[in-house]
């Protein structure tokens, strides 16, 4: 049987993060599940991506994410998925050292791919789904 109880969903927006370059949202949560459209490593004050190359690009990505998260009163713990896309695999190396700064414990899983090209001429971008509200850290069972 199809439930029809409503299921809220809400777009949410900081103007600590860059504005949408397109018709999207930085974030949509709905119930307690927020998906974080793609950060690019934009300057939130100038719209223009930061200098430096992928690492100072994927840093500013993930600052953005975090001005997201916080929006919605989270952090990156929350986040339990994430997907990284490069314009150049063999940068998969710089940008995981900049990840591990931003995620360090019970890491999200997540996915990474080289892709044709990326919005303004970025080098990275990442994409993330979190869960609201407090997380309860714990092993899963295997059951033999």
């Amino acid at each position: 049987m199809i439930s029809t109880m409503a299921t809220r969903r809400v777009c949410t927006y900081t103007p600590k993060a860059p504005v949408r370059l397109g018709i999207y949202s930085q974030a949509v949560v709905v119930d307690r599940t927020m998906y974080i459209s793609g950060q690019l490593g934009l300057d939130p004050a100038t719209g223009q991506l930061v200098t430096g190359g992928t690492t100072q690009e994927a840093k500013q990505a993930l600052v953005n994410m975090g001005e997201i998260l916080k929006a919605a009163n989270c952090n990156y713990n929350n986040v339990v998925k994430t997907t990284v896309l490069l314009a150049d695999i063999s940068d998969f190396n710089c940008v995981n050292d900049v990840y591990k700064q931003y995620f360090t414990t019970n890491v999200p899983a997540r996915a990474a791919y080289q892709v044709a090209a990326l919005p303004r001429g970025g080098r990275v971008e990442i994409e993330a789904v979190a869960v609201l509200g407090p997380i309860v850290e714990g092993a899963l069972e295997q059951k033999l």
